[in-house]
């Protein structure tokens, strides 16, 4: 019995001991309980601070403290590059005098009615009955009008039948003479650009919708600067931002100023300020750009009404020119009609007349309202806008052509 209790003893001892060497690695591999936080924060702070700073050393001789010399780093400056700032360049407007007779080429298609087709007819060998009546027809389809058509007419078969004229040459001249009649060569075309008791002349641009009234506003300021005159714009036309900005683009090329103000503002309170601007700036000439409208709409009609009297408070308006698009022919004298009762029309001008065989409005709006043509527009370059001379525009329209009996 005593040596089975020695065996059992003896097996206990050994699953003791290796159950102790399976506990004791576990135990010594147990994770290291976590630092305290101020340890923690002294060596995030270390981190971040960088290599230590050397402590300043003594001198072994004084024992004074000596500091080590400063680190220094070299930071590269901030080089920011900023675009340069374009400038547009300020142009200088070709002189207007003489700009029609350079632009002559322009109405060609003129030419082919009130030129080389009259010219063609008076040219034939008998001038009956039918051969005037052609040429009524052609004078009639350029837009001349009935009543002046008969006048010019009447008195050029007068003339002719009186002075027995059969020369080519001589026609033309008589055709010549009886165009420049028509356009009644005394009427005052000049514009009033001149300021007058220390405020500048005051200039309003009306008319209808898409007669390029915008365009043909810019390149009113090209002649008036070209004739010396300095100008302050009015953007009056605050139902399109684009006219705003399309004048402004105008007046920069020129170096002018332009006012404008804010979309669908009172157009008057911009025309004013416009004027008073012109004033307190001191220039020669302020001109109002103001929106397109249709002559039968009464009420834009009455807001036209109320720029001109609002302009007025600072004193008259010198000249109120009309646009007047070439190609809506006998149209254009009921806009003409309405648009002067409205606002006094002083003048007319006619855009789009190189785009047309119907020269011959430029006659009818004369005679029918009385109001002179003082601008024609030649085309869509910026200096295709000339002063109307009578004698230059039918020398113009007849050409230098000599005729085929002349041959």
């Amino acid at each position: 019995m005593t040596e089975y209790l020695l065996i059992a003893l003896a097996l206990l001892g050994v699953l003791i001991l290796g159950a102790l060497g399976l506990v004791v690695p576990r135990l010594r591999r147990r994770p290291e309980p976590p630092l305290p936080e101020t340890e923690v924060r002294t060596r995030a702070e270390e981190e971040l601070a960088g290599p230590p700073v050397e402590a300043p050393e003594a001198d072994v001789s004084t024992g004074i403290l000596v500091e080590p010399p400063p680190v220094v780093v070299e930071v590269p400056p901030l080089v920011v590059e900023v675009p340069p700032v374009e400038v547009p360049a300020v142009e200088v407007p070709e002189p207007t005098a003489g700009r029609l007779v350079r632009l002559r080429s322009r109405l060609a298609r003129s030419q082919n009615v009130l030129g080389k087709s009259l010219l063609s007819l008076l040219s034939r060998e008998h001038l009956d009955e039918d051969v005037w009546e052609e040429i009524e027809d052609s004078l009639i389809t350029a837009d001349v009008g009935i009543e002046p058509t008969q006048e010019i007419v009447g008195r050029l078969r007068e003339r002719t039948r009186v002075l027995g004229t059969r020369s080519a040459t001589d026609l033309r001249t008589l055709l010549a003479a009886e165009l420049v009649e028509a356009l009644d060569p005394g009427l005052d075309r000049s514009l009033r650009t001149a300021p007058k008791d220390g405020r500048p002349a005051v200039l309003m641009v009306v008319g209808v919708n898409g007669a390029g009234k915008t365009t043909t506003c810019g390149k009113i300021a090209r002649v008036l600067i070209a004739d010396g005159r300095s100008v302050v714009l009015g953007a009056a036309d605050t139902f399109r931002a684009a006219a705003a900005d399309q004048l402004e683009t105008w007046a920069s090329r020129v170096g002018a100023e332009t006012v404008r103000g804010p979309e669908a503002a009172d157009p008057a309170s911009v025309a004013f300020d416009a004027v008073r601007r012109g004033i307190d700036t001191g220039v020669d000439t302020v001109l109002i750009d103001t929106a397109g409208r249709l002559q039968n709409k009464v009420g834009l009609m009455d807001e036209l009404g109320k720029v001109k009297r609002v302009v007025e408070k600072h004193g008259p308006i010198d000249e109120t020119l009309l646009v007047l698009d070439a190609t809506t022919g006998q149209n254009g004298l009921e806009q003409a009609r309405v648009f002067t009762e409205v606002v006094n029309v002083t003048g007319v001008v006619l855009t789009k007349l190189d785009g047309t065989a119907k020269g011959g409005i430029v006659i009818a709006v004369q005679r029918r309202l009385g109001i002179p043509v003082k601008l024609v527009g030649l085309g869509e370059g910026k200096d295709d806008l000339a002063p109307f001379d009578p004698v230059q525009f039918v020398d113009a329209l007849l050409g230098t052509e000599p005729l085929a009996r002349d041959a």
